[in-house]
């Protein structure tokens, strides 16, 4: 069976490696209009249902449209990629993001945004107003605070305090006809941090823009950005500080990824490890500026609030993640560790934790064998990370994939960069 599988899995590769890179964009896009059509028919979600509707016509138009000029165009090819790129991400990403903002302003309906939209704005007024986002917490049976008619899982705030920053815009003015929508400032800051990190990478064209279809241009950025869109200045902030790694800019790394890490647990994985590759410009080691810029941003947006309410800010931001607040999450998606606490429940206790000790044991044993790790294989085992804690986790979804599918792309970006040789 193994063997079996290794000779599909190579000869999908020998395939993918032959396509020119027309031929790859529109089996790419030809997928995701697919998989678009799919979610629409298939989705219990409004406003995936909709992505899904309003965006197949953009994917197979721009797999048509590879296809063709695949066949037509044999000068200044990745121009043309980059142009067809720009107009997947107008009709993916703009167009339903735009008409599922408009509809939400109109009639106030959350069936055209994801629930942590709301959820984002909501801490975004209390922290105008000077107030703690994390209210609600589980104790004694029953959730202390909780908010009247809405669902028990809106009552909880699983993000560090600095993603509240989204939902300023809501708070100063409900009269805005939509242009406060969370996910609007989100897209904006994971284009303008995507878009900084490509303009630094230094590789070959046709991978930036492989980088820009897997983060924004695919279902794997554009229904993010365009239904929820908290996941994604998050990867892009992650993305920056990649490049800033990888062009041993330490002050850029550690910013980029120390803000990424005040938003959101998903980027401390990223934030821990960056400091095993961080080097100056003589091949010295620089974890310590890294380590600075991470541990200095983290303590200033956390600390307080970790300190003013220790009991509900643990229960918002960890115990309700991990499915330990005793509230049924919708973004619990039915992966092993779901299916497991479900049926034991005493394993939701057990399990996360021990994947950590157990996973943890063997990292640091393969990092001791391979030491020193290149950014690129460091990518790849953050990658492998990401899928162990998705299927061991108890209440974990699976759009989490987008996590391991992006440091994928990027491990294979800077393969032939990410080497610890000091720059000549």
């Amino acid at each position: 069976m193994a063997k079996q599988l290794t000779r599909v899995a190579t000869a999908l590769r020998e395939f993918w490696l032959s396509l020119s890179p027309f031929a790859s964009d529109a089996w790419l896009y030809g997928a995701s209009g697919f998989f678009a059509v799919l979610l629409g028919l298939t989705s219990r979600e409004a406003a995936q249902m909709h992505w899904g509707y309003l965006s197949f016509v953009p994917y197979f138009a721009a797999a048509l449209a590879a296809i063709v000029l695949g066949r037509l165009i044999k000068t200044n090819i990745q121009h043309v990629r980059f142009v067809l790129l720009v107009l997947v991400i107008v009709g993916a990403v703009f167009m339903p993001l735009g008409l599922e903002v408009h509809w939400r302003s109109d009639n106030r309906n959350q069936g055209y945004a994801q629930p942590e939209v709301s959820v984002i704005e909501r801490s975004g007024v209390a922290l105008a107003k000077g107030q703690d986002p994390y209210k609600s917490y589980y104790k004694n049976g029953h959730i202390v605070d909780e908010l009247k008619g809405l669902p028990a899982y809106e009552s909880f705030f699983p993000y560090f305090p600095l993603m509240g920053i989204f939902g300023l815009p809501q708070a100063e003015t409900h009269k805005g006809k939509g242009l406060t929508d969370a996910r609007i400032i989100m897209t904006l800051l994971t284009l303008i941090a995507s878009g900084v990190a490509l303009r630094m990478l230094r590789v070959a064209p046709e991978k930036k823009i492989r980088v820009a279809q897997t983060l924004i241009a695919l279902p794997t950025g554009a229904l993010f950005l365009a239904t929820g869109g908290d996941d994604m200045p998050i990867l892009a902030l992650m993305l920056l500080g990649v490049v800033g790694l990888l062009r041993r800019k330490n002050n850029l790394a550690g910013i980029s990824v120390g803000v990424a890490a005040a938003m959101k647990l998903t980027a401390w994985p990223l934030a821990l490890s960056s400091m095993l590759v961080a080097q100056s410009n003589n091949g010295s080691r620089a974890w310590r500026r890294v380590a600075l810029w991470i541990t200095s941003i983290v303590t200033v947006t956390i600390l307080p609030f970790a300190v003013k309410a220790p009991w509900a800010f643990m229960s918002n931001v960890f115990a309700f993640p991990l499915g330990l607040a005793h509230v049924n999450s919708p973004a619990a998606s039915a992966l092993p560790g779901h299916i497991l606490t479900t049926l034991w429940p005493v394993l939701g206790h057990v399990l996360s934790p021990l994947t950590f000790l157990v996973g943890g044991y063997f990292m640091v044993q393969h990092v001791k064998k391979n030491w020193p790790l290149s950014l690129s294989h460091l990518l790849g085992l953050l990658a492998l990370t990401f899928l162990v804690l998705m299927c061991v986790a108890s209440a974990t979804r699976i759009g989490y994939v987008i996590y391991p599918i992006n440091l994928v792309v990027w491990s294979w970006v800077t393969h032939e960069n990410s080497s610890l040789e000091p720059i000549k």
